[in-house]
């Protein structure tokens, strides 16, 4: 034994070449008796479905037969085994219905959405192409794809433009920056998005549009679109200090209240602090909110700012006195819910999984695809445990309003 397998070893590239060569025409031969064998085994079980439904055999005379055939039309199936070509049986009066068929059909929109989610994940077309022949054996062609992201691209359009029923008392406002391709340069598009609490403490999304910046303009064409489709009853807006949001908010809510995030404004006053007295700074500044009520928190700020002035710091005393009360409107809500609404971290979770996302795209080709891409995520996010489980127990709301009329 030892000697023969020596012999073949050495005989040289001529012989395991032929090797080869065999193995490639074993494998093919192999491969069509198996699709021959699984294509043979499906048209039996359908002949079978048949002539269980007719409760009788083709050809079979029988006083039990409650229908005859009427012929049968082909239809092709993919399998692990290839693509393989059913003939399925059609009677003359009975729906015929088979395990094997809806088998196909749930097979097919799994596909479909599979398809959906790799190209919105940033999958490129030719690879959804390899993918789709390693995992089933059909290559899936470009048209097939595109014509999928249009069908994906019209349900997110009418999940966008859906009415926004219900009152949300608490609503999160933001942005994100991505990379688009315009004439040969890669340039920035916003996504601006919101989400809110509903009146059983639920979260939503509330909508995402594209913004050519996080401007005045944008902000106040974002908030008609979203006061347009019915929202309402907004207590208080949780952000950042975006340029011409706070005014845009003015325009169309005027009695909501505008919370500075919290976790905004202290990294705004860091930018004025040196690095090694950040940590210092920090604790200075979560003692602010860290006090009992409103009162107490604007008499810490005072102390702060002087603290600041003494330690040299004077940029960020300055930033300090001149927004730290923004932060502040968490103050006039329930203390219960002043964790979950002084900072617009509900949202920032959403923002970090978007850019995890986008990442692998890189640059857009343009905007209205990185607005699809975004909201097809909020979708399948708000879909989620997330969006179906309590955050706030919106009760102590009704009774902080009750207290105050």
């Amino acid at each position: 034994m030892k000697s023969t397998r020596f012999a073949v070893e050495n005989k040289g590239e001529k012989t395991g070449q032929i090797i080869r060569i065999e193995q490639e025409q074993l494998t093919r031969h192999l491969d069509k008796v198996v699709k021959g064998t699984v294509e043979e085994t499906l048209n039996s079980l359908l002949d079978a479905e048949a002539d269980r439904l007719c409760q009788a055999g083709r050809y079979e005379h029988s006083e039990k037969r409650k229908d005859t055939r009427a012929g049968h039309y082909k239809r092709k199936l993919d399998t692990k085994a290839g693509q393989v070509q059913l003939k399925v049986p059609k009677l003359r009066t009975l729906t015929f219905e088979t395990a094997i068929i809806e088998r196909y059909r749930r097979r097919e929109s799994s596909v479909e959405e599979a398809l959906i989610e790799m190209y919105l994940a940033g999958v490129s077309v030719r690879r959804v192409e390899d993918i789709t022949e390693a995992l089933w054996g059909t290559r899936v062609s470009p048209g097939t794809v595109s014509n999928l992201n249009k069908k994906v691209y019209e349900r997110i359009e009418k999940w966008l433009s859906t009415p926004i029923t219900g009152k949300y008392a608490y609503v999160f406002l933001d942005g994100i920056w991505l990379k688009r391709c315009w004439a040969g340069e890669v340039k920035n598009v916003s996504i601006l998005a919101a989400i809110g609490v509903n009146e059983e403490g639920i979260r939503d999304v509330l909508g995402v549009q594209e913004g050519a910046k996080e401007d005045k303009e944008s902000w106040t064409r974002f908030l008609r679109h979203l006061k347009s489709r019915g929202l309402k009853g907004v207590q208080l807006f949780t952000s950042d200090k975006c340029l011409g949001l706070v005014e845009s908010l003015a325009d169309f809510y005027p009695e909501a209240k505008w919370q500075r995030c919290v976790v905004h404004f202290y990294r705004n006053v860091f930018t004025a602090v040196p690095k090694g007295r950040v940590k210092e700074v920090a604790a200075m500044l979560k003692a602010i909110h860290a006090q009992e009520d409103r009162q107490a928190a604007e008499e810490k700020i005072n102390s702060v700012v002087k603290k600041l002035k003494n330690m040299k710091l004077a940029n960020a005393a300055r930033i300090v006195e001149e927004g730290a009360k923004e932060t502040l409107s968490y103050y006039d809500f329930p203390s219960q819910h002043w964790r979950s609404i002084r900072t617009n971290n509900p949202l920032e979770r959403l923002m970090r999984e978007i850019r995890r996302r986008t990442r692998v795209v890189g640059a857009f080709p343009d905007g209205q695809s990185a607005l699809m891409l975004v909201a097809a995520r909020f979708r399948y996010i708000a879909g989620t445990k997330w969006g179906t489980r309590q955050y706030l127990n919106m009760d102590r709301l009704k009774e902080n309003i009750a207290e105050m009329a």
